[in-house]
């Protein structure tokens, strides 16, 4: 009988130890936080390229050169003249033999050889011309310096704090360098101009009438669904860096990897932190940029209303599962005053997370309203006074 209890009590301690160390191992699973993600880059950021919030990131300020992704930052300052018309892509452009020196990828440009802007911006962005990178920087600013400066005062503009650029190639120099943050915020701002992503995602394009073909170093253009612009760049001090982005389901990430040890390896970095996004995150999208929001009355005008746009894509980038916590608020006056310009802001739309705000995106009016003269207002009171309903 004895023995009997004796059994009992060691089957019950027994359960007891296996009950205790199973509700200890659920509290640890519970607890633990997710598996980190792991990259041989020096420095890198996951980036929703909408909103400019970081996802993720490996020493994101560290000061690392960055071989011909510097070229990201010379594609801005061309692609911003373009848009503000200061160069055409018909534009002559003359090489130098200060161009014809670069060494590095180039296109053999000759002294005095002619191409258009638009082959040379091609050759820049596809083919990484170092030579072609300074035949425009001399055709915009007039000399590389100048351009150089150029660079510099935009990485300011844009709250580059990490950033210095010393050539407009990428090339090897003292003082040159990024880090994958600041990359990140430059790249952002070259996906706002289509024609930037346009040209950076072709993969093949001839020149000199088919005697020269160009093949885009980016391959993840062909190796990764969504990738559709980038900059590659590689020098041994550099080693192997990236500079990409990627969209899927409305949801555009940037990635960018700086100092990656091995051939491929910037490829194969990027595509596992673009895999980590897209496996844990999803867009919540209220509107595409230029997409009509809803029209606002116009006083003294020629016209009675406006319609207002969205001045950037509105969309957020939320953990799968969460998209009911997020919430857009129109923040428009009642009537506006005449004159109005296409473009002009004329309120905001506020996203929310429940009662935090999120992102703010200026909304804009679709078109041009002139002002009413004077007997036009004046009859158009006079018609609302004697209207007949």
């Amino acid at each position: 009988m004895k023995g009997k209890y004796i059994s009992v009590l060691v089957v019950s301690v027994v359960v007891f130890c296996f009950v205790i160390a199973g509700a200890a191992l659920a509290a640890t699973e519970k607890s633990a936080p997710a598996p980190a993600l792991e990259t041989t880059a020096e420095s890198a950021v996951l980036m929703e390229a909408s909103s400019g919030k970081v996802l993720w990131s490996k020493e994101p300020d560290k000061e690392l050169p960055m071989a011909s992704v510097t070229k990201i930052m010379t594609l801005l300052l061309a692609f911003e003249a373009l848009d503000q018309g200061k160069i055409s892509y018909d534009d002559r452009v003359t090489a130098s033999e200060n161009a014809w020196k670069m060494g590095g990828s180039q296109i053999y440009l000759e002294p005095g050889e002619e191409m258009s802007m638009k082959d040379m911006l091609i050759s820049v962005a596809v083919g990484s011309a170092n030579d072609a990178s300074v035949a425009v920087a001399e055709h915009i600013a007039g000399s590389v310096e100048a351009f150089v400066d150029m660079m510099n005062k935009r990485a300011r503009e844009l709250g580059c704090k990490h950033t210095r650029f010393a050539n407009p190639t990428g090339l090897p120099a003292e003082n040159h360098y990024t880090s994958a943050l600041d990359m990140a915020i430059i790249l952002r701002e070259a996906l706002k101009y289509p024609e930037f992503v346009k040209t950076s995602s072709i993969y093949r394009y001839d020149i000199r009438g088919g005697d020269f073909v160009l093949w885009n170093t980016n391959k993840l253009l062909k190796w990764y669904r969504g990738v559709d612009a980038g900059k590659t760049g590689w020098t041994n001090e550099a080693k192997y860096c990236l500079a990409s982005t990627a969209k899927r389901d409305g949801l555009r990430l940037i990635s960018v990897v700086l100092g990656t040890p091995e051939p491929r390896s910037h490829f194969r970095e990027t595509i596992k932190i673009f895999n980590y996004g897209f496996a844990r995150y999803e867009a919540v999208n209220f509107a595409q940029k230029g997409e009509k929001i809803k029209n606002v009355k116009v006083g003294k005008g020629t016209l009675d209303k406006v319609g207002v746009v969205a001045g950037a894509d509105i969309s957020v980038a939320v953990p799968k599962g969460q998209k009911e916590k997020y919430r857009g608020n129109v923040v428009l006056p009642e009537e506006i005053t005449a004159p109005v310009n296409k473009g002009q802001k004329v309120g905001e739309f506020v996203v929310l997370e429940e009662d935090r705000e999120v992102q703010r995106v200026p909304l804009v009016a679709q078109n041009t309203v002139s002002r009413a003269s004077v007997f036009r207002q004046m009859y158009k009171v006079m018609n609302k006074v004697f209207a007949v309903e």
